[in-house]
């Protein structure tokens, strides 16, 4: 690819710079011009000229990124602003990027085509602008780069046939998005799609990036989604306090910032947000609030985090110098520490992932929610850092000074790439705090504005420019090739600790026909599943990966309706008061403050739910929950009314306290983790003490039999059935 130097260009169409332009080779004071104006450089610069499209990274070669060429398309506006470009020149470069885009290949080949209904491939080759490699069809993508697209369509408003141009292909490239092709019956959209497998099987859900998407579908006026996408989207929201701030949590930052790049959330509110009392941009103030206060805190003691350096969000990471420069794995500190390569960084309630790199582009996309402690931060890294991670393209990606590679690296990894996701906020943003630019531009967009109605919102800006809500075009409906993702069915919760312990981040699914608890025509049984010791954590995620969706799959959510209660035990920690691999299997007399917790947890529930039917409370668990489903039988025998504990085992000697309660233990005779004599000797002893046990010993499995166990219609027909009054 070949880069285009500004004054060239300039000098080739005959003009020149309405304003003195800066050497940027040479070290120079922090400003937000001097910031602003090296982001610019990189999508003016390093754009594909036979394309006309934006790189996904610099000087690494690479790709396209449908995604960058969106936030290129917005920059080259405030370049027009700022006068460090004419409008003239703002609009060929965009009109040409455009034609490009209206005229790029689509279809459904797996190569030889850019996009399909009207979306984009994630990324594209610079040779044709093609698909590069396998690469998805990409919703989120395809939404960044209509948003650039639209910005255009609304800035350019004057009568030259270029203006004209602009927007006409601008508002061709918008209405042929067919939104719908991309639903599921959740209401929701696909992450995308590949033409050898179909949909992926992820869906958009609240909150995220993906608010610009569900606007933009809206809005549509050729293939708008159902008006009840909003409040799908919105039915997955996690409210909690993290750090002293009470929002809905995302842990990276560009989660809190990317639709708020383009559209303007000061003074409007949906039906979630004014319930709440806030609005959106104060929902991302604060996310950037407590990513600062958890840096502050810097629990892992980590290097450079200071009162002034902080910010995690999405980058590159360290890892990948590891993997080309100690193949061989000879510095043990860079593999055994927890580094990591390209990682979404962030925090939350339930989500942390921090390995001590920080990343720029965190503090410079919150400027507009955060200016105190934003602009602080971005002056002291190009202060600090200057030499290593400011260049002409402004900071590039992220740095690790925890990451000394044994002494190879002793002031810590810095990136040597630029990303174009990375410069796009930091310049749109900055240029919003400052002059409220592309907000502005698109309040005068009637697709926002008709996409931001349709979901509900009310008040502010969006009253004053249109009273009344635009006329909703009927939508066809979902496509039934888009798979419905059965996490995204689980709310999202956290329980606060009563005895000092982390708490319990926990999923919780209702019966579809119990959402509104003023229609119960009967009451539903409570599911407790304990997931395995591999699932442990903070991330309110990997507790759904074994097992517990088989109760989802296909028909069982109608056949077996029920309050699913998924709990998350913290990585320090396990379900039981115990240690299995001591000879005996002994159950100390105590619960530790996991065990504690869950009862907690459980019995909260039960208080709180009207619908729960008390006499069909469940407990279920493989491997440490089997051990957890166990202490919670023989402390609370009275409180269920059946039981599954699979690739585990009790203490024999106080099967006596639960054996009237109906139990069907599982295990595999190959079991290499857990002695399959554990299952045995629990179940001999129930039988013992005059209770009637159902056990299932699979001859040929070892430890994982949860698929053949909670995926089996025979097994959860045998749970339901259960009841405390027989």
């Amino acid at each position: 690819m070949k880069k285009i130097v500004l004054f060239l260009g300039l000098f080739l169409l005959g003009m020149t710079l309405a304003v003195a332009q800066t050497n940027t080779s040479k070290p120079q004071p922090f400003s937000l011009d001097a910031l602003e104006y090296r982001s610019f450089l990189y999508f003016w610069e390093t754009t594909d000229t036979l394309n006309w499209q934006v790189p996904d990274r610099w000087p690494t070669e690479s790709f396209s990124s449908i995604a960058a060429t969106g936030f290129g398309l917005s920059s080259y506006i405030v370049g027009a602003e700022r006068k460090w470009i004419s409008r003239e020149q703002a609009a060929d470069r965009i009109l040409k990027t455009l034609r490009v885009l209206q005229a790029l290949p689509q279809g459904d080949a797996v190569s030889g085509v850019s996009g399909y209904q009207g979306f984009f491939y994630h990324f594209l080759d610079f040779k044709q602008a093609q698909r590069f490699k396998d690469v998805e069809l990409s919703s989120i993508d395809t939404g960044l780069l209509l948003m650039g697209i639209l910005s255009c369509q609304s800035y350019f408003d004057g009568n030259t046939p270029a203006e004209k141009s602009i927007r006409e292909i601008a508002d061709a490239l918008y209405r042929r998005v067919d939104w719908n092709w991309m639903l599921n019956q959740n209401n929701r959209l696909s992450m995308g799609w590949r033409p050898e497998r179909g949909f992926i099987p992820s869906e958009w859900s609240g909150y995220n990036e993906a608010m610009l998407l569900y606007v933009l579908a809206l809005g549509s006026p050729t293939h708008p989604i159902p008006q009840a996408a909003w409040q799908s989207w919105c039915n997955s929201y996690y409210w909690d306090e993290y750090m002293g701030q009470v929002h809905v949590n995302f842990g990276p930052l560009f989660g809190h910032q990317y639709s708020q790049t383009w559209i303007d959330f000061r003074g409007i509110q949906d039906a979630y947000m004014r319930e709440k009392g806030i609005d959106y941009f104060e929902n991302s103030r604060r996310a950037t609030l407590a990513n600062y206060a958890y840096c502050q805190e810097n629990p892992k003691n980590f290097k450079g985090y200071s009162d002034k350096v902080w910010g995690l969000t999405a980058s590159d990471g360290p890892m990948d110098w590891a993997y080309k420069h100690d193949p061989k794995k000879k510095c043990k500190d860079i593999w055994e520490a927890g580094f990591q390569g390209y990682s979404a960084r962030g925090v939350a309630t339930d989500y942390l992932t921090d390995d001590g790199t920080l990343v720029p582009t965190a503090a410079g996309g919150s400027v507009a929610f955060a200016p105190e402690i934003c602009i602080p931060a971005l002056q002291a890294m190009w202060e600090t850092y200057y030499d290593s991670l400011v260049g002409d393209y402004g900071f590039k990606d992220a740095f690790n000074p925890s990451f000394t590679a044994c002494g190879k690296l002793p002031n810590g990894w810095f990136d040597v790439d630029y990303l174009g996701i990375d410069q796009g906020p930091i310049l749109l943003m900055i240029e919003n705090y400052r002059s409220q630019l592309l907000w502005n531009i698109m309040k005068k967009n009637p697709y926002i504005v008709a996409g931001l109605q349709r979901a509900g919102f009310q008040g502010g800006w969006l009253s004053e420019l249109a009273p009344s809500p635009p006329a909703v075009r009927s939508s066809p409906g979902y496509n039934p090739d888009v798979r419905n993702d059965p996490m995204s069915l689980f709310e999202r919760h956290h329980f606060k600790s009563k005895n000092g312990g982390p708490g319990l981040p926990y999923r919780y699914l209702k019966p579809q026909v119990a959402q509104d608890k003023s229609i119960l025509p009967q009451q539903y049984p409570l599911l407790v599943f304990l997931h395995g010791a591999g699932e442990r954590g903070n991330d309110n995620a990997a507790q759904m990966r074994n097992g517990v969706l088989g109760f989802v799959e296909g028909d069982h959510l109608n056949r077996f309706p029920c309050y699913l209660l998924v709990p998350q035990c913290p990585r320090d920690s396990s379900w039981a008061a115990l240690d299995w691999r001591r000879k005996g299997m002994h159950f100390d007399d105590t619960p530790n403050s996991t065990g504690k917790d869950l009862e907690a947890l459980i019995m909260e529930t039960l208080k709180q739910e009207p619908g729960i039917d008390p006499f069909r409370v469940y407990i279920v668990g493989i491997s440490n929950g089997g051990f957890g489903t166990f202490e919670m039988l023989q402390r609370r025998p009275d409180l269920f009314a059946a039981a599954i504990p699979a690739s585990s085992g009790g203490e024999p000697s106080r099967a006596k306290l639960y054996k009237d309660v109906p139990i069907w233990v599982f295990h595999g005779q190959n079991d290499p983790v857990v002695p399959v004599d554990f299952s045995r000797a629990t179940v001999q002893a129930l039988e013992a003490a005059g209770g009637k046990p159902n056990y299932t010993e699979y001859t040929t499995l070892g430890h994982a039999i949860w698929q053949e166990t909670f995926y089996n219609e025979k097994v959860l027909e045998w749970l339901f059935a259960q009841h405390k009054r027989n």
